[in-house]
């Protein structure tokens, strides 16, 4: 088990190590995989872990996002260069739109000129854990920049920082840690800010049985996680004992993978935890999403979820392996995307280093 200390509590700080002289890499890549969470979310926020633990169990899916930073070149007159969904060109980083990469070019102090593009395999705001996923990326990447090389634990309390403390949103922190350990991982958060890593490794056949029995489908609803999860904070003493209940969902899930993967079990307890999230705020789940869900119950489905805060995004399934083509001719209007499992958090694929 690993143990993180929370670094951007109060009172607390996170040191940026010196880089060696000398020893800055002219271009990095970095690969980060998104992350699927089976149950357990919004224990992960504050507002439920200051007052007692909270847990989340999930999984980093073989779909990434890929970071590149460059040192721009003396022929180009801007100081930062940035291409994503959209491109910048700007002197400043006052002026520079994308939050994170401002935030996270301005905590490890990288100079200018900089040239920094990302790519993903799957749409933003889908419920993946995309943006977290960028940060820990990111950073990763400027780390590497810098001549530096950290921690999985100081990757993701960093970009929870900048996302959390820094640009004030209100997400919890079990995507950065997701995106920066990789793997199946039971997350433990503490009263005291401290967040608990247990890896769950998985023999290779129980790897392979355990996603022949899932299904991910994009519902081409795509929506920002911020606003349900800001319903959800403002109900907190309201939904605290759903709260409460989701935690011990992640708990059976957890044991049942320790246990002897029994896949229909875990289903089951995917569709309860189902029915106690969208108890969590009215923009968890509309008509469209509860009419899908319904039809790919009645095609065989167990259980399933949409994945991250809810509203769109993924829908995930549980089902039994011969009912897969039933469940696919039941959603015709929506798209499957195929995945398996990553065991890796976030990954240099360049300057590569054996």
């Amino acid at each position: 088990m690993v143990d993180a200390r929370v670094l951007h509590a109060e009172g607390a700080t996170i040191s940026v190590p010196r880089r060696p002289a000398g020893s800055e890499p002219g271009l990095v890549v970095t690969r980060t995989p998104l992350r699927v969470s089976f149950a357990g979310g919004g224990t992960d926020l504050p507002a439920f872990y200051e007052r007692e633990p909270g847990a989340v169990l999930s999984t980093t899916i073989d779909q990434y996002l890929y970071v590149t930073v460059k040192r721009h070149g003396t022929l180009f007159h801007e100081g930062f260069r940035l291409n994503y969904s959209e491109s910048e060109q700007v002197d400043r980083l006052e002026d520079m739109k994308n939050n994170i990469a401002r935030e996270c070019l301005r905590f490890l102090q990288v100079e200018s000129p900089v040239y920094i593009s990302t790519i993903a395999d799957l749409p933003e705001f889908s419920g993946l854990g995309s943006s977290s996923s960028f940060a820990v990326g990111l950073l990763n990447a400027l780390h590497v920049f810098r001549g530096e090389r950290v921690s999985a634990g100081q990757l993701a309390e960093e970009a929870a920082h900048v996302e959390i403390d820094v640009l004030r949103r209100p997400i919890g922190k079990q995507d950065h840690y997701a995106a920066a350990f990789g793997g199946l991982n039971f997350f433990c958060f503490m009263p005291d800010g401290r967040v608990s890593v247990e890896h769950q490794p998985l023999p290779r056949s129980v790897v392979q049985r355990f996603f022949e029995h899932l299904l991910l489908f994009w519902t081409r609803i795509r929506r920002d996680a911020g606003t349900v999860l800001m319903e959800q904070q403002r109900r907190i003493d309201e939904t605290f004992g759903t709260l409460q209940a989701m935690r011990e969902d992640a708990r059976t899930l957890h044991a049942l993978m320790r246990n002897g993967f029994d896949p229909l079990a875990f289903g089951a307890v995917l569709d309860r935890t189902w029915s106690l999230k969208r108890q969590l705020a009215s923009g968890i789940t509309n008509d469209c999403i509860d009419a899908w869900y319904q039809r790919a119950r009645e095609a065989g489905a167990v259980g399933g979820k949409i994945c991250g805060a809810g509203g769109g995004g993924f829908l995930l399934l549980v089902l039994p392996p011969d009912r897969r083509d039933t469940v696919r001719r039941a959603l015709p209007d929506l798209d499957e995307v195929t995945i398996g499992y990553e065991a890796q958090g976030s990954r240099v694929l360049l300057p590569f280093v054996e």
